[in-house]
């Protein structure tokens, strides 16, 4: 028999003292709690308890004897009552919250719906089904020790070269890495993967989401690759491994000066929306952990567009996720988050709120102060796209970069004054609240959308394989595939896209700002015309790196040269926004713009609609690194500008690898290829 005991100190979740476990879980409007205890493979129930201590809505026990390993899961009673947003159901067996580890599969089967599917009446009837053969469970973990952060590289953010990856797309072909490993944390720890990590010269890797969500759940019909339908904020998706993989993942990182960046969701769960799963939140208390439609109860207020929005206005969700936060600062290791749909987490009685309650608590929070802390700075509610509108301490996706690099490259007119202002770190946007360059996150690929290579090869997003009749992912891409539908093409148009990614990618690492690159992009990889390839669990999403071509390894190469160029220099370390103000008698400004008759811009000039080039002369040290983007078709006859003493010119980059430099452009007129960038190190 087990000693059952009332807890007099209950932190949510289980917790072990050597002895035994006390259980704990946060209901406020649940009529009864039963702890239900299965044997060692989760297959069989073995014992119901009744949690009758309940203080303030957390039910908590305690059970001698119970130790690390032991699976178990709840059943929460109470009024199911769909209109008034009560869905309580005993039948379903549910996750801890605050479960460090889950177990078995999430098997699809009308068993996990609070619901009678064959219901006419829908969600409005009422499931007598036991879902416990088909739903995970949760699992009693030793207490992890704290992570000792003596390794953590603490790069600075004007400082910082971010790397978005994916766990298993990255390693799951990865040359050298054990098939045993492919697709999980050690893979990420093998050696082959630090060394081509270190070699690429970022400082930061940004994974996907790798809290549990269940990525193949039989029975579906589709795969949750990308890993946004989370189920737990704690546990770990278990086919990427152990949280001690993962411990050791962020160890090894750090070792090897690269800091760990987690891509998290706490907008919206896997449980979706009202015809969706009773998994975890929605039975135990659904009304307190999901914002509900203040018309009608039965449904939910959805600013995601993923079905509801998680209810982080109530103290126990908010404390939810910062407990989450911390436990993966504090104890796994990390270096900070990427917030998705950010603005979401932002509202408070569905309305944006800078001084909401989420962000307060995480500024305030002592534990979180040296993390980077990046938004998704939009969702889909009403006054859902708030770039520029969050605390200072958070920089945010600037995806007006990523569209004014791509239009201006595409050679639209009306472009060059708008990517003035994003490679000069898009002071229009976060120049306020004693904000800096490193707020704007420049990227000009992420995991959503079209890759380099395809965004130089398609003109249009090819998506069938999501079985979505091609309805799915973004229509405004802003891409061009140069003459010929695809990745199969002539030399000559496979030479245009080659310069046109090189292009793109001179853009984003000659800009001011924090720049994200998308793994593979450095050697061209395709997802084969796919632009949301988020539930392509197979070669279309993966990295093929025994594919690189030819292409792709003269742009890795040009890729590396860019990355040493840009830490190097030293210019784009700068924190502060640049004033327009004089600051030698070499260069007239801070920041000044040249037009191609080697004029400073004025007024007139940033008004010229058919502008296709531009440049810039930025002081660095000793030195001015002036900058040139011609986008236009034809060559261009270019007067440089005369920098007084500074006589010397150093021609640093090429993308067209045709231009003839002189020792002393100053004042010269010269040919400028076609669309191509160049820089060059002037000195005396």
């Amino acid at each position: 028999m087990l000693n059952i005991s009332s807890g007099t100190s209950y932190p949510l979740g289980s917790t072990f003292d050597g002895k035994g476990t006390n259980f704990a879980l946060f209901s406020e409007h649940a009529t009864g709690v039963e702890l239900c205890l299965f044997n060692e493979k989760g297959t069989k129930e073995l014992e119901k308890i009744s949690m009758t201590e309940n203080d303030n809505g957390i039910w908590h026990i305690y059970l001698e004897g119970i130790k690390p390993g032991q699976i178990y899961g709840y059943r929460v009673d109470g009024p199911y009552d769909p209109l008034k947003g009560k869905r309580f159901n005993k039948n379903k067996l549910l996750i801890d919250p605050y479960a460090k580890k889950l177990t078995g599969q999430l098997i699809w089967n009308k068993a996990i719906f609070g619901y009678d599917v064959d219901s006419t009446e829908k969600d409005l009837s009422f499931s007598t089904l036991d879902s416990a053969p088909f739903v995970p469970k949760s699992v009693v973990t030793a207490n992890i020790s704290h992570f000792i952060n003596d390794t953590n590289p603490q790069t600075p953010f004007e400082k910082t070269l971010i790397y978005e990856l994916h766990t298993k797309g990255f390693t799951a072909l990865f040359p050298k890495v054990p098939d045993v490993d492919k697709g999980t944390f050690r893979a990420l720890c093998h050696k082959s993967v630090q060394t081509y990590l270190k070699w690429l010269d970022i400082t930061a890797v940004e994974l996907m989401p790798v809290h549990a969500f269940f990525g193949h759940q039989k029975g579906r019909g589709r795969t949750n690759y990308w890993g946004y339908e989370t189920l737990s904020y704690f546990a770990l998706e278990n086919t990427y491994g152990s949280s001690d993989d993962f411990k050791n993942m962020v160890q090894v990182m750090h070792q090897n000066g690269l800091e760990v960046i987690l891509d998290v969701v706490y907008n919206h769960t896997i449980e979706g929306n009202h015809l969706g799963p009773t998994l975890c939140y929605r039975g135990i208390d659904n009304e307190t952990y999901y914002t509900l439609d203040k018309e009608n109860k039965r449904f939910y207020y959805d600013s995601t567009g993923c079905g509801a929005s998680f209810n982080t206005q109530n103290p126990y969700v908010l404390m939810l996720v910062m407990d989450s936060l911390r436990y993966f600062v504090n104890v796994m290791g990390v270096d900070g988050f990427r917030f998705d749909l950010a603005a979401t987490l932002g509202r408070e009685k569905t309305e944006f709120q800078y001084s909401s309650a989420f962000f307060k608590t995480l500024m305030q929070d002592e534990s979180l102060k040296r993390c980077k802390f990046i938004a998704e700075p939009w969702d889909i509610g009403q006054r859902g796209y708030q770039i520029g509108a969050f605390p200072p301490s958070m920089a945010e996706w600037n995806d007006r970069f990523r569209d004014v690099t791509r239009r201006f490259w595409l050679g639209h007119e009306r472009q060059g004054g708008g990517l003035a202002s994003r490679i000069s770190g898009s002071s229009d946007i976060f120049g306020y609240r004693h904000r800096g360059m490193y707020s704007s996150i420049n990227f000009v690929t992420s995991h959503d959308g079209f890759c380099l290579r395809d965004l130089v090869s398609f003109e249009k997003k090819h998506n069938e394989a999501n079985n979505e009749n091609n309805m799915d992912g973004n229509n405004n891409n802003w891409s061009s595939n140069l003459g010929v539908e695809g990745l199969i093409a002539s030399d000559d148009i496979k030479a245009k896209r080659l310069r046109r990614a090189k292009n793109l990618m001179a853009t984003l690492l000659f800009s001011f700002g924090t720049p994200m690159i998308s793994a593979g992009d450095e050697f061209l990889t395709t997802h084969f015309g796919n632009n949301n390839p988020y539930n392509q669990d197979n070669i279309i999403s993966y990295l093929v790196w025994d594919a690189i071509e030819k292409e792709g390894y003269e742009f890795i190469r040009f890729f590396k040269k860019l990355v040493g160029l840009r830490h190097h220099l030293g210019v784009f370390s700068y924190k502060h926004f640049f004033k327009g103000v004089p600051v030698s008698k070499s260069l007239p400004k801070d920041l000044a713009w040249y037009t191609p008759k080697g004029k400073e811009f004025q007024q007139q000039d940033w008004s010229n609609q058919k502008l296709k080039t531009l440049s810039y002369a930025v002081l660095n040290g000793d030195h001015i690194l002036f900058v040139i983007f011609n986008a236009d078709v034809e060559p261009v006859l270019w007067t440089f500008p005369n920098f007084k003493e500074m006589k010397t010119w150093k021609l640093i980059l090429d993308t067209s690898e045709k231009f003839q430099i002189a020792e002393n452009n100053s004042g010269q007129s010269l040919e400028i290829p076609a669309e191509c960038v160049l820089a060059f190190q002037i000195g005396r």
